[in-house]
C-alpha cells in the first residue's frame, strides 16, 4: 500500500492528483482554503485499480480512525516552497519512525528544483500512523510553522482514506443447503474453495456453513472429509495453498438446519460474528442443493428469519429441475415469488459456468466485424448442439423415470446455448439485463415444435434397471426416452430456415458436448482436392466449434476453420492449441483449423459461484426465460407422452441405428428398425398364424400402415386427386383440417411433390381456432408455416376463414361464418370440394364440431360458430352437411391415444350427437380412412 500526500495547498488546490494507499483521492467537497478560513470536508471519492465507487459522506468522529495508515511523504507537487527540503529525513529515521518493520521499504521519488519527494510502501496499515508523521513533521515543522495548518488537514485526508478503504471491505456468509449431497460433495464444496482462493485477502471476509438434514456429528465428519479433499489449480504453490486450505476448513462449520428456529440461530450466529470481528455485513448466499420439493420450506424460512439486515444483499441459488412443464415452473416461480425478489434468485444452469459455452457471446463480439456477413441464413447451413454420454441411468431410473432426455438436458442447457448463437447481439454484452432482454427475444422467435420435430431413442437395459431399482413387476415396460434428436427453427429474418439439431443421449458411443456451426460451401475449385490448402481453399468445410469438452480434445477448445478468418480471443485467458498430429475433428485434421484452450481450465461450478458473489445474473436463468424455455418445449413433451421410444443396444454397437435426417421440418430415423415377434414374459409359445387385416372400417375402405408410409401414401393418394381434378375441371378444391395429425403430411407435400399441381388448386380450412391468423394456435398458421411458405400457391387461391373481423374475434354480428359460406358458394362448384381432409378426436369430434353441438351437425348452413370444450373455446366450423358434398373425404387418424376411440366408432351407428364423426358419410362421393397400426391396433 502506497501512502502519500501534499504538504501544501493554495487557496484553490484540489486532491485531484493525490494517491492514497494505492487508490484514487478526489476532493469531492470545496477547495481547501489557507488562512484563517473554515476548512470543511465533505466527503471522499476512493476506487480500487481503474473502477469508481460512488462518494460517501464521512466525519471525522467515526472509531475507525485510530488505526490510521504509516504515511511518511509528498508524492505531488506544490504550490508553495514548503515541501520538504533534500536529504532533511535520512532512510534510517524513517525506518525508526515506523517502528522498523521487515517488510517497509523506502523510495526516493524524483528531485524537484527545491526538494526530494519521499514515499513509504508497506502491505498493511501500521499501528504508529502519528509516531510516523511525528518523525516527518519534527524536522520539518521547526523551519515551517505555518504549515500545522495544512498537514492537520493533510493527516485527515490520510485517515479518511483508511476509513474509506475498511468501510469498502464486508463479510460475507454461504450457506449450502443440501452440503452432504453427490453435487455438494463433486462440485460444490470445491467450487466455494475456488471463490475463496480468488477472493482471499481482497475486499470481504468469508463464513461458509454446511447446513443438511443431517446429524450434527455425521455432518461433522462428513465436511471435514470433503474439505480433507479439496485441491488448488495447478498455478498456487504447494505452501500457498496448504495455508489458503487451512483458512478454509477454519471458515467452514457444519450445521444441522430444519426447523425455523434453526435458521433463527444461524441468522442470530451470522449477527454475532459479524458484530464480533467489528465488521461490516455485506451479504448471504444460500445454496440450494436440495430437490425442488424442499424449495418452498426453505424459502419461507430464509424469508421469515435469515435474511440479512438493511444494506446487505441476499442471493439464493437454485438448481434444476424448474418444474415438470410449464405449469409447474409457473406454479414453482410463483411460490419462490413470493419470498425471493427476482433479483435475489439465481437459477443454476451449469453449462453457462462451462468455459466453451460461456466464450460465445465474448466470441461473437470480439469477431463482430468478420462474423457479421456470415451469421444468418445466407451462410450458415446448420447449427448442431449435441452432448452425448457413455454412461446410463443406473442408480438415477427414479429422477430419469419423472424427467427423461428431453426434460434433463436438451429443455435447459442445450437450450440454453441455441440462445447465445441464435440471439441478437447486444451493443454491449457486458449489461446482464442487455443480454437477458436478447436472450428472450431469442425464446420468442423459436417456431412451435410437432411430434414429427423429434426422434426418440431408449438404450435396451433400461427398463430392466427401472425394474430392479423400482420394484417394477417383469412386464413392466418403460417409455421414457433416453436419447433425443430434435430439430428446431427460428422464425426471424437472421435464422429462417436455418435447422438447428439438438441432440443427447445415454449409452452412446463417445462422451463429448459441442456447438458446430456448419458454413454453406459454394465454391467450385478447379485444382484436384489434393492441392487444396486449408488457409485458402475455399471448398474446403467451413466451421466455427465451440468444444464443450471432453472427445477426442479432452479439454474445451474454440475452433476456426482456416479459410473463414483467424478468430480474436482474449490472449490472458486462451491460448493456441498445440499441434496434435494424426488428430482429426469433425472430418479434418487439426491443422484445419485455428485451434485455441482455456490457458487455465475452469470447472462449470466455481465459474457460475465467483459469478453469483459478484453478482453477474447473465449466466443464470431468470423466470421470464425459464417460462419462456418451458412454454417452447411443453408442446411437443405432451404430444410425446406415449411415444415409443427406439430401442438401441448402447456403445459402439449402436452403429447407424439412431443416425436421423430431416426433411423440412419432419425429423426420422435414417434406417428403419426391422419389426419383429418376440416372446412375452412367460412360457407361452411364439404364434404361428396370423390373421389378414380387415381392409374396410364402417363399411369404407380403410388404409394402415406404419407412420411414414401411412403419410407418404396419403400424400400420393391427394396428389393423384387433385392431378384428375385439374385436368377434368381446371382447378382443385382441398379442404383442410387443423390440428398436429395434418403437419407430417404438409411437409410431405411440400417437400416430395415436385409435380403437384398448385398453381390451380385453392386451398381452404375445414375449421379454425377464433385466434389472430399469425396466432401460433391458429390453423392457419400452422398451414402457413409447414406448406404454404414452402410451396408455390397464388395467394388469391388461399382461403383462410374469417375468424378475425373488425379487431374482434367471432363476433356473430360480424357474420363471418356467412362470409366463408358465400366465398364457397361462389367458387366450389355446387359447394362441392374435391377432398376434404378431416381428423378425429379422442371425443369423437371431428372438424370443430363436437358432441352435442347446437349447429353444425344438420341443417342447411354451410360454415357455422361452435363451441370446444377445451381453450381456444369459440371456433369456426364447416357443418356435417357441407362436408358430405365432398366428392371425396379423407380422414386421418394416428396415435396410441386414438385406439380406444377408433374401437368405439367402428361399433356405433349414424349417431352424430354422440360421436360427429359417425355423421361422415359423403352423400355421392367417397370416404377412405387413413389409420396407423397404433391407432388401429394399439
Amino acid at each position: 500500500m502506497i501512502f502519500s500526500l501534499n504538504s501544501c495547498f493554495t487557496p484553490t488546490h484540489s486532491f485531484k492528483n493525490s494517491k492514497l494507499l494505492g487508490y484514487d483521492l478526489k476532493k469531492t467537497g470545496p477547495s481547501f482554503p489557507l488562512g484563517k478560513q473554515k476548512v470543511e470536508v465533505k466527503g471522499v471519492d476512493v476506487a480500487l485499480g481503474e473502477g469508481t465507487r460512488p462518494p460517501q459522506p464521512l466525519t471525522f468522529t467515526s472509531p475507525l480512525l485510530a488505526p490510521a495508515p504509516c504515511l511518511l511523504g509528498i508524492a505531488d507537487q506544490c504550490h508553495s516552497p514548503c515541501g520538504l527540503p533534500a536529504a532533511t529525513l535520512p532512510p534510517e529515521r524513517v525506518r525508526q519512525s515506523c517502528g522498523a518493520a521487515p517488510h517497509t521499504r523506502l523510495f526516493r521519488l524524483g528531485r524537484n528544483k527545491d526538494r526530494k519527494q519521499i514515499l513509504i510502501q508497506t502491505p498493511r496499515p501500521a499501528k504508529s500512523a502519528f509516531t510516523a508523521l511525528g518523525a516527518l513533521a519534527e524536522l520539518f515543522l521547526q523551519r515551517h510553522p505555518g504549515c500545522w495548518k495544512m498537514l492537520t488537514v493533510a493527516m485527515c485526508m490520510a485517515l479518511l482514506g483508511c476509513l474509506q478503504a475498511q468501510e469498502l471491505r464486508g463479510h460475507v456468509s454461504v450457506i449450502l443447503l443440501g452440503a452432504t449431497g453427490d453435487l455438494a460433495r463433486k462440485y460444490l464444496w470445491q467450487g466455494l474453495f475456488q471463490l475463496y482462493l480468488d477472493e482471499a485477502g481482497k475486499d470481504y471476509s468469508f463464513s461458509f456453513h454446511g447446513a443438511a438434514l443431517t446429524s450434527t456429528k455425521q455432518g461433522q465428519a462428513f465436511i471435514a472429509k470433503v474439505l480433507e479433499s479439496l485441491s488448488c489449480p495447478e498455478d498456487v504453490a504447494p505452501d500457498r495453498c496448504a495455508e489458503l486450505k487451512g483458512q478454509f476448513q477454519r471458515l467452514s462449520a457444519y450445521r444441522h438446519l430444519a426447523t425455523s428456529e434453526d435458521y433463527m440461530a444461524l441468522s442470530k450466529d451470522i449477527e454475532a460474528q459479524v458484530q464480533h470481528g467489528g465488521l461490516r455485513e455485506a451479504g448471504r448466499i444460500f445454496y440450494f442443493s436440495v430437490p425442488p420439493f424442499a424449495y418452498a420450506d426453505i424459502a419461507r424460512n430464509i424469508n421469515s428469519s435469515c435474511r440479512p439486515g438493511p444494506g446487505a444483499w441476499l442471493r439464493v441459488v437454485l438448481e434444476k429441475p424448474f418444474g415438470h412443464d410449464h405449469l409447474s415452473a409457473q406454479q414453482l416461480a410463483t411460490e419462490l415469488g413470493g419470498f425471493f425478489r427476482e433479483e435475489e434468485m439465481y437459477r443454476v444452469d451449469h453449462y453457462l459456468g462451462k468455459q466453451a459455452v460461456a466464450q460465445i457471446l465474448p466470441f461473437r463480439d470480439q469477431n463482430r466485424k468478420a462474423l457479421d456477413g456470415l451469421w444468418s441464413r445466407h451462410h450458415v447451413e446448420r447449427v448442431e448442439i449435441i452432448m452425448k454420454e457413455t454412461v446410463d441411468a443406473e442408480g438415477r431410473t427414479s429422477f430419469y423415470e419423472e424427467y427423461g432426455v428431453i426434460r434433463d438436458v436438451l429443455q435447459n442447457h442445450l437450450t440454453e446455448v441455441l440462445t447465445l448463437v441464435a440471439m441478437e447481439l447486444p451493443h454491449n454484452i457486458s449489461s446482464s439485463e442487455s443480454v437477458l432482454q436478447h436472450k428472450l427475444r431469442a425464446f420468442r422467435a423459436l417456431r412451435g415444435l410437432q411430434k414429427g420435430s423429434a426422434v426418440l431413442g431408449q438404450y435396451q437395459a433400461y427398463s430392466e434397471q427401472v425394474r430392479r431399482e423400482q420394484q417394477k413387476p417383469d412386464s413392466f415396460r418403460s417409455l421414457t426416452p433416453t436419447f433425443a434428436g430434435v430439430l428446431v427453427h427460428m422464425d426471424n429474418l437472421r435464422w429462417e430456415g436455418v435447422p438447428f439439431i439438438l441432440m443427447s443421449g445415454k449409452a452412446l458411443d463417445e462422451r463429448v458436448g459441442y456447438v458446430r456451426i456448419l458454413f454453406r460451401n459454394q465454391a467450385y475449385c478447379v485444382q484436384n482436392d489434393e492441392h487444396w490448402v486449408a488457409d485458402q481453399s475455399q471448398c474446403l468445410p467451413r466451421q466455427i466449434v465451440f468444444y464443450i469438452g471432453h472427445g477426442e480434445l479432452g479439454s474445451p477448445a474454440v475452433l476456426v476453420s482456416r479459410n473463414l478468418f483467424r478468430p480474436s480471443l482474449p490472449s490472458e485467458s486462451w491460448k493456441g492449441l498445440g499441434a496434435r498430429p494424426g488428430l482429426r475433428l469433425f472430418g479434418r485434421p487439426l491443422s484445419d483449423f485455428y485451434a485455441y484452450r482455456p490457458v487455465r481450465e475452469q470447472d462449470a461450478y466455481s465459474v457460475l459461484i465467483s459469478r453469483i458473489f459478484h453478482g453477474r445474473k447473465d449466466s443464470f436463468v431468470t423466470t421470464e426465460n425459464l417460462l419462456a424455455s418451458w412454454g417452447f418445449w411443453t408442446p411437443l413433451l405432451d404430444s410425446l407422452a406415449h411415444e415409443v421410444p427406439r430401442l438401441y443396444p448402447g456403445g459402439a454397437e449402436n452403429g447407424h441405428l439412431l443416425d436421423f435426417e430431416f426433411s423440412g421440418a419432419q425429423l426420422y430415423f435414417s434406417q428403419r428398425q426391422p419389426e419383429r415377434l418376440v416372446p412375452g414374459p412367460g412360457p407361452a409359445p411364439m404364434p404361428s398364424g396370423f390373421q389378414v387385416l380387415k381392409a374396410k372400417y364402417r363399411e369404407s375402405p380403410l388404409i394402415s400402415a406404419w407412420p411414414e408410409e401411412l403419410i407418404a401414401k396419403l400424400a400420393d393418394d391427394i396428389e393423384a386427386t387433385a392431378v384428375r381434378a385439374v385436368r377434368r375441371f381446371g382447378t382443385f378444391h382441398l379442404a383442410l383440417s387443423g390440428g398436429s395429425s395434418p403437419v407430417p403430411l404438409f411437409q410431405q407435400l411440400a417437400t416430395r411433390h415436385y409435380g403437384f399441381p398448385w398453381a390451380h388448386t385453392h386451398l381452404w380450412l375445414v375449421d379454425e381456432r377464433c385466434v389472430p391468423l399469425w396466432d401460433p394456435e391458429s390453423n392457419f398458421q400452422h398451414l402457413q408455416t409447414h406448406l404454404l411458405q414452402h410451396v408455390r400457391v397464388p395467394y388469391y387461391n388461399i382461403h383462410p376463414m374469417p375468424v378475425h373481423l373488425h379487431q374482434r374475434l367471432c363476433a356473430e354480428e360480424d357474420q363471418g361464418a356467412q362470409t366463408y359460406a358465400s366465398e364457397i358458394s361462389a367458387l366450389v362448384a355446387n359447394s362441392s370440394f374435391d377432398l376434404v381432409l378431416l381428423g378425429m378426436g379422442a371425443d369423437g369430434h371431428t372438424a370443430s364440431l363436437f358432441p352435442q353441438s347446437p349447429s353444425g351437425l344438420d341443417g342447411e348452413q354451410l360454415v357455422v360458430l361452435t363451441e370446444s370444450p377445451s381453450r381456444p373455446f369459440q371456433r369456426m366450423s364447416l357443418s356435417l352437411p357441407l362436408i358430405n358434398r365432398a366428392r371425396k373425404v379423407a380422414v386421418l387418424v394416428m396415435g396410441r391415444v386414438k385406439r380406444e376411440i377408433t374401437m368405439l366408432v367402428s361399433r356405433v351407428g349414424h349417431e352424430p350427437k354422440k360421436w360427429p364423426i359417425s355423421g361422415v358419410l359423403p352423400s355421392s362421393g367417397q370416404l377412405v380412412w387413413y389409420m396407423d397400426y397404433e391407432a388401429f391396433l394399439g
